[in-house]
Parts: C-alpha cells; sequence; structure tokens
C-alpha cells in the first residue's frame, strides 16, 4: 500500500488548483512586487552614474572600471542564481529569506557613499547581487503556492506589472530627489522601500503558501506515484530545449543589459553629472510605463497567443531599439528611443517563469530550473556591460550600441529556427519520451 501524501502545512489543501487565494494575500503579492521593484536590482545604472559622475576620473573611475565592477558583481551574482533557486525549492521559510535578501541588498548598496576603494566597491556590489538572485525564483515560487498553476500566467503578468509601476515611481522618485538634493538620494530611497517590502512580505500568510506547488509538483492529492518526490536535476539537464532557452536569455541579456547603463553613461558627457541622474530616472519611468500594460498584456494573452510570437517581438524590437540608439545623441531622443525597453523587458520579464514552468511541469524543480536559466541570464547581463565598455572607449557609443543590436538579431534568428512552442507541452517522464525531453500533453477522450 502506498504511503499517503505527506502535508506542506497548514495552506496545502487551501492553495490547490482551483481555489481563490485570500485577498489579503493577493494584495500582498502586489504589494510585495511594488515595493521590492527597487531593491531587487540593486543599484542598477544609478551605480555607473555614481562611480562616473560623482567619483569621476580623478578617482580612477570611467566606463571600463565601472563596467568591470559590475561584471565582477554580476558575476558573484550569477554563481548565486543556481544555489538560490535550489533553497527556494527546499526551504519551507521563503518569507523569512525575502526579506534577509532585501535587507542584505539594501545594506550593501548604502554603505557604497562611504567607501572609494575599487576591491571594497567590488565586495559591496558582489554581496548584492547575490543576495538580489534570491528574488526572482522567490516570488515565482510564492506566486505559484498561493494562486497554483491555473492562474500563474495571469499572476505573473500582474505581478510584472506592479514590478514595472514600483520601479517607474521610484524612478520618478530618484529623479526628483536627486535634482534636488544630489545622486546620493537614491541609496536612501532604496531603504525605504526595502523596510516597505518587509512589510509586504509580511502580508502574504505563510499558510497559504503551498510548498509543494510552489516548486513545480502540481500533483492531485490522491495521486500518491505523482507525489513520491521531485526529479533529479538529470531531468533538466536531459530537457535540451530547457538548456537552448538557457542560451536564449543569456543573448537577451547580452544585448539588452548594457544599453541603459551606456546611455546613462552618454548622458553624463552630453549633459554634464547634475542632470543625468535625473535625465537616466526620466529613462526608467518612460520604459517602465510601457512595460506595465506590456507585462499584463502578456498576463492576459500568452496562453492564448502561445509563448514564442511574443518572445520573437521582444527580440525584435531589441534589435531596433539598439540601432536608433545612432541616429542621435540629442538627450530627448535618446528618453524616447529608451521607452522600446518597455516592450522588449516587459514581454520578457512575464515570460520568463511561463516558458521555465512549461518546460518543468511536473518536475518538482521549477525553482532550480529558474536559478540555473538566470546563471546563463546573468553570465549575459555581466559580458555585456564589459563588452560595451570596451567598445565605448575604444570606438564610440556608437559603434557599442551596433554590436548590441546584432546580438538581438542573432537571437531573433535562433528562437525562431530551434526553439519550440512551449504551450500546450509538459516534460517527458525520466528515462523516457523522445530526444527533445518533451511530449505534447494528452487530449482526453471525447
Amino acid at each position: 500500500m502506498t504511503a499517503p501524501r505527506p502535508s506542506t502545512g497548514a495552506g496545502s489543501d487551501a492553495a490547490r488548483p482551483g481555489r481563490t487565494p485570500s485577498r489579503r494575500a493577493l494584495r500582498g503579492l502586489d504589494a510585495l512586487n511594488f515595493t521590492l521593484a527597487d531593491v531587487r536590482d540593486g543599484l542598477g545604472p544609478y551605480l555607473a552614474i555614481y562611480l562616473i559622475a560623482v567619483r569621476g576620473p580623478d578617482q580612477g573611475w570611467n566606463e571600463a572600471t565601472t563596467g568591470l565592477i559590475m561584471t565582477i558583481a554580476g558575476i558573484a551574482g550569477l554563481i548565486a542564481q543556481t544555489p538560490a533557486g535550489a533553497l527556494i525549492d527546499r526551504t519551507r521559510h521563503k518569507r523569512a529569506i525575502v526579506m534577509a535578501a532585501a535587507v542584505a541588498v539594501t545594506l550593501s548598496c548604502v554603505a557604497l557613499p562611504w567607501i572609494s576603494n575599487f576591491y571594497v566597491v567590488a565586495a559591496t556590489q558582489s554581496v548584492a547581487h547575490i543576495a538580489g538572485a534570491i528574488f526572482p525564483p522567490a516570488l515565482a515560487a510564492i506566486t505559484l503556492g498561493v494562486v497554483g498553476p491555473k492562474l500563474f500566467a495571469k499572476r505573473i503578468g500582474r505581478n510584472e506589472g506592479f514590478n514595472h509601476a514600483g520601479n517607474a515611481v521610484s524612478a520618478a522618485l530618484a529623479g526628483g530627489l536627486a535634482y534636488l538634493f544630489g545622486p546620493v538620494v537614491v541609496f536612501w530611497l532604496m531603504g525605504v522601500l526595502a523596510a516597505l517590502s518587509i512589510g509586504a512580505m509580511l502580508m502574504v500568510p505563510a499558510s497559504e503558501i503551498d510548498d509543494d506547488l510552489a516548486r513545480g509538483l502540481d500533483c492531485p492529492q490522491d495521486d500518491a506515484d505523482c507525489a513520491h518526490g521531485a526529479s533529479g536535476l538529470k531531468a533538466l539537464l536531459a530537457n535540451r530545449h530547457l538548456l537552448l532557452f538557457a542560451v536564449l536569455a543569456a543573448v537577451f541579456h547580452l544585448a539588452n543589459a548594457a544599453m541603459l547603463t551606456s546611455v546613462g553613461q552618454q548622458l553624463t558627457h552630453i549633459v554634464g553629472k547634475d542632470s543625468a541622474t535625473s535625465l537616466i530616472a526620466l529613462c526608467i519611468v518612460a520604459a517602465q510605463c510601457v512595460m506595465v500594460p506590456m507585462a499584463v498584456f502578456v498576463g492576459a494573452k500568452a496562453d492564448a497567443i502561445g509563448r514564442k510570437p511574443i518572445f520573437l517581438t521582444a527580440f525584435g524590437v531589441l534589435a531596433i531599439r539598439g540601432a536608433l540608439y545612432t541616429v542621435s545623441d540629442n538627450p530627448y531622443y535618446l528618453v524616447a528611443v529608451q521607452c522600446l525597453d518597455g516592450v522588449g523587458a516587459g514581454i520578457y520579464g512575464a515570460l520568463f517563469p511561463l516558458v521555465v514552468a512549461d518546460l518543468t511541469r511536473g518536475t518538482g524543480r521549477f525553482n532550480v530550473a529558474q536559478g540555473a536559466v538566470a546563471t546563463a541570464q546573468g553570465l549575459g547581463a555581466s559580458l555585456s556591460a564589459t563588452l560595451a565598455g570596451v567598445i565605448i572607449v575604444s570606438a564610440g557609443y556608437g559603434a557599442a550600441f551596433l554590436v548590441l543590436a546584432a546580438i538581438a538579431a542573432v537571437g531573433f534568428a535562433l528562437y525562431l529556427l530551434l526553439m519550440p512552442e512551449t504551450y500546450g507541452y509538459e516534460p517527458a517522464a525520466p528515462g523516457g519520451g523522445g530526444s527533445s525531453g518533451l511530449r505534447p500533453l494528452a487530449v482526453p477522450a471525447a
């Protein structure tokens, strides 16, 4: 006789597919994604502006050294991605881990005004990136554990909408306050938002997070065979489409990550350090305002349209954006082009967890797979900063933008030719199925 499936806690039954989560939990997810928006990415483009505009060449900071700092920190973060996902798969204390990560990112960043040594700056930003690796798998896991797989696509779109709205509001505040008080204000704003994010996390009851659903084990409660346990990591490595998606994620961020940072550096030279922070904040606000409807659209339509056509749009817009940056160096034109980031990044942020969930359904390794793909993504982002910095120093901003645009075009071609539509598929059982590691979902008999 097969042993019954162990309970995951008080919320295990409540969070099963088909049950409506409590209003408090849903509002908590809204607030969490809104307040964590500015915390989860650390200083982002503000780091480059602060080091170049405030510290400057007199203290040894230029585009190349700043790019190196961002690469070092990015590599530290990407090394942490897969362990972070594995931790989220295993732990039953997801709320506490999210709150601890928020504190670690904030403390690492607010220390920057008091330090100037290259190695210390690299260390603090590495800590911020390591802690930041917790947020993507944790937020996706908590969401899946609360709403279940049937509502996951729609809820992820809503999460991303609140995330982008939070980024827009915090960037607007940063731009306005930086104009009045200087670039250092972004550090204090991050501290306030980190405190608010902890309160938001506490709004989501721990009892409503189903830990099995949160890791991708959406088994019926009476299916003991399904519930024997999560499949091993070999099942993921054998899934060639998951590996291909990891490569595509790396290519997307290799092309995308350095674009905003490079625009910020270019604006510093065009308008001077006093206006650069406010203008880059305007760039972020403009892009985030576009990302909000894009993320909501993806969440609402990804099941109907399919993942592939929407993802191809993201790659195509990214390539066009890179090329358009070379047309003019007018500050307002650059801000207008940056709005296209809202299309590409808005689509990517909403589709990323959906595609990973498609490719890992039933394996119980949803979060470690997110971490593994995010590792590749982070590698692309880290190399992007150094690549762009070297090209800018040697050949100028125009050449850097054209190279990034060409990389995006390569990603478009790879996705078009090699990546299948993932909606409507589920992973084959370990040891069975074809070489793809995927099989069509069974169609119920009439």
